[in-house]
């Protein structure tokens, strides 16, 4: 049932109960049920004859970015390294098959990006994504591997098993992730992993700015200045 509300997007923010019937693959009484304890719950609200997420949705959230071991550990030192660097760092999680930001702190306007908070990365591509999972068991990455080839992901697709898990021990060995204009054209990023209490991988850190910016800035220091970062992170989780 809660499912259903992964059916509601920018592009269909209000859908009828047939609609979200179908959507889900279920019969149109099915669906009216979903609706009535949706509705009942405040993940739905009534609106212009069919039905949008609820207020619940937004206190669910706030309750997240207040609760989130994570982001209460991480908060403080992104903050100190975004006024170090001048530049955007986000806080992205791993959640069993789906990569998500989570947190964005930023010296500045925040930059309309393509995978923002709360959009599931693609988990092949950018160094946030590839920053965790090449921290993961080889058995677990082999299966999202195969997984997103079965499902026809083109960046799983790009390399067999062998070529995909050279470039992961390249990442794991140096310790940090950099990727060039992968989810944002002109957009540069660099990502270190987030390790929790059982010391597995949970997450990364990312820096991200334009590109010109990040030719100003010397690599190398930022790189020590985000796994100091990403370091104390996972000492605040252990």
């Amino acid at each position: 049932m809660l499912g259903t509300l992964r059916l509601f997007s920018r592009e269909k923010p209000v859908l009828s109960a047939e609609q979200i019937g179908e959507g889900a693959g279920v019969p149109t009484s099915t669906a009216y049920r979903y609706v009535k304890e949706l509705t009942k719950a405040g993940l739905l609200v009534r609106w212009k004859g069919g039905f949008a997420l609820g207020p619940r949705i937004m206190e669910l959230d706030l309750q997240i970015r207040e609760c989130d071991p994570a982001i209460i550990a991480a908060a403080g030192p992104m903050r100190e390294l975004s006024l170090q660097s001048g530049l955007d760092v986000m806080l992205t999680k791993i959640y069993d098959r789906s990569i998500v930001t989570v947190h964005i702190e930023s010296t500045g306007p925040g930059r309309v990006l393509n995978f923002g908070r709360g959009k599931p990365l693609p988990m092949f591509r950018g160094s946030s994504s590839k920053a965790i999972i090449a921290f993961l068991p080889a058995a677990r990455l082999r299966r999202l591997h195969e997984e997103g080839r079965a499902a026809g992901d083109p960046d799983a697709l790009a390399h067999d098993w062998d070529e995909f898990y050279e470039s992961m021990q390249a990442i794991r060995k140096s310790g940090y992730c950099l990727s060039k204009g992968e989810l944002n054209t002109g957009i540069e990023g660099m990502s270190a992993p987030i390790f929790g209490g059982d010391r597995a991988v949970i997450g990364s850190l990312t820096l991200l700015g334009d590109a010109h910016r990040m030719s100003l800035l010397r690599e190398e220091v930022l790189i020590q200045f985000l796994q100091d970062a990403a370091a104390s992170v996972s000492q605040a989780l252990s």
